[in-house]
């Protein structure tokens, strides 16, 4: 009788192989590919199972929504994030790097709800409970309604659960979680897809909202299989440099509200705290305008923020001048620099240009390109643009300023942070917006020496 053929496929991207290999030959992931019987073609008939009265489907409208309601966190910020707060029943995954201050966050919100009568387990895979006991205080978080239990095994936890019949319980993190009836080490694919899976059952069968903290590979994404991520309602990424005290809090997933909300917290001695108004962190302190600056206004989600771009631009005699960026895109600021030198006939090639941003953020979207143009062209002139110039745009390899999204929000932003002055898509070209960044920088007797010579 002919042996069954067997490959190997992988549980991220579902490439397959005749034997078995350690790398993904198409995703490039690490410890993926499985053993897997190929398909015979042969359907087994199927036996219906009879429903009960309990769980027999019913019409939309028939369904009730008030088991559904979102319980608040107690932190605004995390709830603008979730949609509002955490619904019952919910899984939500939050990611970050390490020591961004997930674990400071989540302890957070656990004293938040057990300040509300609310009991909560703190299950910590990583810590032990006196560790966990002594962030607490330093943090503020002891209160009689918060369980702590330092477990790894996943039928221990439950158990926990039985115990303490919480109403939120905190899992610190899944890739340290293991269970006793699958092989493999903790953090594997397998042993990730089992203990996520069994949690997100826990969740929906007790209506008991459950967080769960995940790591991150070296480039960012979620640790383990793809899964994971399909398995829970929420997904949320913790951002944030070590170096600053900034974080951001932005949803990837949300089965229950928008994915386009940031949270903006800031990182204390006594922990994590709110910002609900984040205006000024990113604009400089300076009292009379500076050459090599510009304010622009980004969107980080649905939130309007304002952004100072600041640009130094130095003669060199280096056969090849430095480009050096810090929070903005290299290739972007480059596509810049051409553009300001073939459309507006400012001469950059012989000179060392830095543009950074103030506060740490990072500027993604093309929105900035116009503050970063006008901020270069006012350090190589040397000309100051006042403070109240705000500027906003996307510049073609033409020389056009191109309309972005939200361009009212930004406008009614800046217009609530006292920017009297606008350039944005209404200017045409970028020659067109330089000229009108200068002479709004310029007194009328200015004006009057420039018209006369």
């Amino acid at each position: 009788m002919a042996k069954a053929h067997v490959n190997y496929r992988c549980t991220e991207c579902g490439w397959t192989a005749a034997k078995w290999v350690g790398r993904c030959g198409e995703c490039q992931a690490w410890g993926t590919v499985e053993e897997s019987a190929a398909p015979t073609g042969v359907l087994r008939a199927l036996t219906p199972v009879t429903i009960g009265a309990a769980r027999t489907a019913r019409a939309i409208t028939d369904i009730e929504t008030e088991a559904a309601g979102r319980r608040p966190s107690g932190i605004g910020e995390f709830d603008r994030v979730l949609g509002g707060g955490i619904v019952p029943g919910a899984a939500i995954l939050l990611s970050g790097e390490p020591g961004v201050g997930k674990s400071t966050l989540l302890l957070e919100v656990a004293s938040r709800a057990a300040a509300r009568n609310a009991r909560v387990l703190y299950v910590s895979a990583e810590e032990s409970v006196g560790q966990v006991r002594m962030r607490a205080e330093r943090t503020g978080a002891v209160h009689d309604e918060l369980y702590l239990a330092s477990e790894t095994d996943l039928a221990t936890i439950i158990g926990q659960i039985d115990a303490v019949k919480p109403s939120l319980v905190i899992i610190d993190s899944v890739q340290t979680v293991s269970s006793g009836s699958i092989d493999g080490i903790a953090g594997g694919p397998s042993q990730v897809r089992e203990v996520a899976s069994t949690l997100v059952r826990i969740a929906k069968e007790r209506e008991l909202p459950i967080l769960i903290v995940g790591h991150v590979t070296k480039d960012g994404s979620i640790a383990g299989p793809r899964l994971l991520e399909h398995l829970v309602d929420v997904v949320c990424q913790f951002e944030g440099d070590r170096q600053t005290a900034l974080r951001f809090v932005r949803a990837l997933k949300n089965r229950f509200g928008p994915t386009d909300e940031v949270g903006c917290f800031e990182m204390t001695g006594d922990g994590i705290a709110e910002v609900p108004d984040p205006s000024g962190l990113f604009l400089s302190r300076t009292s009379t305008p500076v050459s090599g600056t510009c304010v622009t206004v980004a969107m980080e989600g649905r939130r309007p923020l304002p952004v100072e771009v600041q640009a130094l631009v130095v003669s060199t005699a280096a056969p090849n001048p430095r480009r050096v960026t810090n929070g903005v895109d290299s290739s972007r600021v480059a596509m810049l620099l051409a553009v300001l030198e073939r459309r507006a006939g400012i001469k950059l090639g012989d000179k060392d240009v830095y543009v950074s941003t103030v506060g740490g953020v990072r500027l993604t979207e093309p929105g900035a390109d116009l503050a970063i143009a006008l901020a270069v062209a006012s350090a190589a002139s040397d000309r100051a643009i006042p403070h109240n110039l705000v500027a906003f745009g996307e510049i073609s390899l033409a020389g056009e300023i191109r309309p972005v999204s939200s361009g009212k929000q930004r406008a009614a932003e800046a217009s609530r942070l006292g920017f009297a002055t606008r350039i944005d898509d209404r200017s045409t070209s970028i020659r067109e917006a330089l000229r009108l960044a200068f002479t709004a920088s310029t007194t009328p007797r200015e004006r009057e020496l420039d018209a006369a010579f």
